[in-house]
């Protein structure tokens, strides 16, 4: 098929969508499991907090970068949510155990 103009346009809406929710939600996950993992590692609350939100502002721009690099816009969704989803459970279900 080729990308006419409505096409283009979609497809930049749905890079951009993914870039911005998509990357929030892998930045969130990743600074949940950061701060759990670092905190169980005997680092203090606050400073894992720090940390996790300093290396979530890298990330969120690399994948926000790399949703519009990939070729796969669904696989952009599918890594992005997916991981976002997977490491807020996972950061959830082991602060459950502490």
């Amino acid at each position: 098929m080729a990308n006419t103009p409505k096409n283009a346009k979609l497809q930049v809406f749905g890079r951009v969508a993914a870039g911005v929710v998509g990357g929030w939600l892998f930045a969130w996950g990743f600074v949940a499991l950061g701060i759990t993992l670092l905190s169980a590692a005997g680092m203090g609350y606050g400073d894992a907090q720090t940390l996790a939100f300093l290396l979530a502002f890298l990330l969120y721009l690399t994948v926000f970068l790399w949703s519009f690099a990939a070729s796969s816009l669904t696989r952009v969704g599918l890594v992005l949510v997916g991981g976002g989803v997977l490491m807020t459970a996972l950061a959830w279900l082991m602060s459950r155990q502490a």
